[in-house]
Parts: structure tokens; C-alpha cells; sequence
């Protein structure tokens, strides 16, 4: 059925009339329960505290993570001024919902500080717009201040706004700058149409002024939410292909998107969050030479900011290795490899979380791959299906592999580069885990 502008616009003016309804009712319940004052967090991994009031049993919720994105690196061009006069409105792709909402911004590859002038948040009126459900704009403050003043190498949390949160929605989180911050902290692969404005149009919900699209996250990289039903999050931790480079844009079709469905609707599954912590080319062992912070961080590198500093965490899904085997310096020793996993193993049971890894996926006939290359990620392999490293394994290896020549991937599941996967890929590769071992996961880790 082909729905009209006019219809479109009821069914608009529906959403709304429900957002303000669902406001109106919540708020003062919100405000109690979650009250309190955001304010600077550390890129050590530590959010900002927020005060916690004593609430009735009907108020009675928990901070979740719904989105998140790993900072990666430094914007190339924007060392001078940043994006100075630009409003920035990120589209993000909640996991699950709830009845308020918090943000953080990170300036972690800034070399100077970042002046936030003004900073949104808002329901997205529909894919490929920059509109916003009307009656759904919050201004987002911190420390009860519309500005905030964030050093270099650290991040803001906002202050909880009451908003209603569908889970598998999109969210527009805008930021706006009048003053030149220098390097932009951004995500380079998105998947996601994002958009840009000249000057401050951070709560101009109409989206007209946004003419400019981009396929970057800039300073955004998580969204918590406020709500009863979600037990808590999983952090998927990874590179290329957790970051889901080769799925449609715009469809949100990574594999932890698929985790995120599963958990949303199969009895027995937990009911958590689902956080991408993916970075495209990104190692256990090494981050990428150059400035500091070095751009594409390695997982042992960032792992306490992007993994244990993530809202209500209880357990991580580490997909990694393939590319410290193929990027140089190539790492041909599967020792190192499996030593590196096992640190990361051991932090997390630190925290009480459940540790899920997965076999390293075939890359044969990938451009400059070689057979040396093949016995080690073989010999990584054996290790983790050994039981000698995760507490738990999902074998992405097997489910994406052709059994003719397991060296590469089953041509149903590749994008065409003998690497990455495509949406099919992707799907499977969601299938595979057990999400039942995700739930056994300790007390919840982080703010």
C-alpha cells in the first residue's frame, strides 16, 4: 500500500499527539526517579554521576545502554577550526527503548577544548530525513547548563531529559559549535545518513536546513535510556565486520543489529541493549601509528572506555584478529594473538562479565592474503575452539565458511571482497550466537 503525503502527515500528527500524551505522563515520574545532573566523564571509561532520587515502586527504572559507537579518529581537515557554525544531527539506531534518554559526547582526539554550545536529542520522523516527530525535541543540558566546555581527550554526559524511547527507532542527536575545537572526534563508517546545517539549527525540528548529508558520527557515542524492561546491555567489541562496513546503508543490517532483534523478541533471551564498540581495521595488539591518541585504538588500548565504561554492561561478544594478521606489522606469531584475547578476557571477568569470542572468519582470496597467513588464523582457531580462551565460543568461522574450500567465505554470504560479509552474512552471523549465555553475566557493570 503506497501511503500519500496527506496520509503521512496523520500518521505524523498521530505519533505526535502520543509523544506529548506519553511526555506528559512520564515526566513527573521520571524526573523523580532519575533526576539529577549530568556532567564531565573521563575517557578513562567512567561516565559522569548521576544523582539517583527516591522513587516510588511506579518509578522504579535503570539506566541502559541503547547505541553506542566507538570514537576512531581524528576528522582529516579539521584541525584548524573543527566544523565552527555547523550543526551536526547524528541519526542513531536505538535497541531498546524506554521513557528517558541521556547522551554522551567525546572529544577524544580533540587537541584542544571543545565548546558545545547547544546540543538536542529528538525522534526521527522516518528514514533519509532530518526531521524530527513533532513535540519530540529535548534540549539536552549539562550540569543544568545549555553549554558545556569538554578538555581534550575527555567526554560530557548529558543530563537525563524525559523522552519516549522506542526500541528499533532512530534518534537525532544534534551538536552545535560556534567556536573552532580543532580535530573532530569522529566514527568513519557509520552505515548511517547523518546530516549537517550552517549555523546553530540544533532544535529546528522541521530538518529543512539540513541539506547537507554525511556518512560520519561525529561526538556521539552513546545514547542510555531510562526504563523497567531491559536487564541490561552486551557490548560487541570488533572491527570491520562487527562495524558492519559492507551492510546496506541506512538498513541497519550489522550482525548485532540482528543480536539486538533476537534479544528484543525470543523467549528466554535477555532482554538487553546491544552496543556496536566495532572500528574498521581496528587490532588487539596495535593501534595505528602517529599522533596521540592514535587514531584506530587497539582493542587492548580502549577496551576499558569502549567495553567496561559502557551503561549496565554484563557481557561482551570480542570478534578480533583477523586484522592483526593481515594489517602490517603482520602479527605471525598466534602466541601473541590468543595472549592478547586472554587479556582482554581477564579484564572483563574483572568486572564480573560474561565473555563471549568468536573464531577468526576466513579471508582467502582476500587481496594480499597469503597462505602463511592461513595457517596462523587456523592456529588462533584451535586455541579458541579449545576452550582456552572465552568463556563461551560463537564460531563465526563455521557458519560463514564454504565447506567446499573453507579457506573463504560461502559466496551466499560474501560481499564480493572475500572478507567482509554481506546483509545474508550478517544475519547468520547473528544466528550463531547463544544468547542464552549472555544472560549469565554478573551484576551490571558501569553507571
Amino acid at each position: 500500500m503506497t501511503r500519500t503525503p496527506s496520509s503521512r502527515a496523520t500518521a505524523l500528527a498521530v505519533v505526535a499527539a502520543l509523544v506529548a500524551v506519553v511526555t506528559l505522563v512520564s515526566a513527573a515520574i521520571f524526573l523523580g526517579a532519575a533526576g539529577g545532573r549530568g556532567g564531565r566523564g573521563g575517557e578513562d571509561g567512567t561516565p559522569a554521576a548521576v544523582r539517583t532520587e527516591a522513587a516510588t515502586p511506579a518509578a522504579t527504572g535503570t539506566w541502559t545502554g541503547t547505541w553506542a559507537a566507538a570514537p576512531a579518529a581524528a576528522e582529516p581537515h579539521t584541525a584548524g577550526a573543527g566544523l565552527a557554525g555547523t550543526s551536526i544531527r547524528n541519526v542513531v539506531h536505538t535497541s531498546v527503548g524506554g521513557t528517558g534518554a541521556r547522551v554522551q559526547l567525546s572529544n577524544l582526539f580533540g587537541n584542544r577544548p571543545l565548546h558545545l554550545g547547544h546540543a538536542s536529542i529528538a525522534v526521527s520522523a522516518g528514514p533519509r530525513t532530518a526531521a524530527a516527530v513533532p513535540g519530540s525535541m529535548r534540549r539536552l543540558t549539562f550540569g543544568g547548563r545549555a553549554s558545556a566546555v569538554v578538555p581534550a581527550g575527555q567526554a560530557v554526559v548529558s543530563d537525563p531529559v524525559p523522552l519516549p524511547v522506542a526500541p528499533a527507532s532512530d534518534l537525532l542527536v544534534t551538536v552545535y559549535s560556534a567556536v573552532p575545537s580543532g580535530p573532530v572526534t569522529l566514527h568513519p563508517h557509520a552505515r548511517q545518513l547523518s546530516w549537517l546545517a550552517r549555523g546553530d539549527r540544533t532544535e529546528d525540528a522541521g530538518g529543512a536546513p539540513y541539506t547537507t548529508r554525511t556518512a560520519y558520527w561525529r561526538y556521539v557515542t552513546a545514547v542510555d535510556v531510562w526504563g523497567t524492561r531491559a536487564a541490561g546491555s552486551v557490548v560487541a567489541i570488533g572491527d570491520s565486520i562487527t562495524d558492519g562496513v559492507t551492510s546496506t546503508v541506512g538498513a541497519d543490517q550489522r550482525w548485532t543489529d540482528h543480536l539486538a532483534a533476537r534479544l528484543r523478541t525470543e523467549h528466554g533471551a535477555p532482554r538487553y541493549g546491544v552496543l556496536n564498540e566495532g572500528i574498521s581495521g581496528n587490532r588487539i595488539l596495535l593501534s595505528n601509528r602517529g599522533r596521540a591518541p592514535a587514531n584506530n585504538p587497539s582493542a587492548l588500548d580502549r577496551f576499558d572506555r569502549d567495553v567496561l565504561g559502557r551503561t549496565g554492561v554484563r557481557a561482551v561478544v570480542i570478534e578480533l584478529g583477523v586484522n592483526d594478521i593481515l594489517r602490517r606489522p603482520q602479527q605471525l606469531d598466534p602466541r601473541r594473538i590468543v595472549a592478547g584475547l586472554q587479556q582482554l578476557v581477564a579484564r572483563a571477568h574483572e568486572r564480573g562479565l560474561v565473555a563471549v569470542g568468536s573464531t577468526l572468519t576466513p579471508f582467502g582470496g582476500h587481496l594480499g592474503a597469503v597462505p602463511r597467513q592461513e595457517t596462523v588464523r587456523l592456529a588462533v582457531n584451535a586455541e579458541i575452539r579449545a576452550g582456552r580462551v572465552f568463556d563461551s565460543v560463537v564460531d563465526f568461522d563455521r557458519v560463514l565458511r564454504d565447506p567446499a574450500d573453507p579457506q573463504r567465505l560461502l559466496p551466499a554470504y560474501d560481499s564480493g571482497d572475500r572478507l567482509h560479509p554481506n546483509d545474508a552474512g550478517y544475519r547468520r552471523m547473528a544466528g550463531a550466537v547463544d544468547v542464552g549465555v549472555l544472560g549469565r553475566g554478573g551484576a551490571a557493570s558501569g553507571l
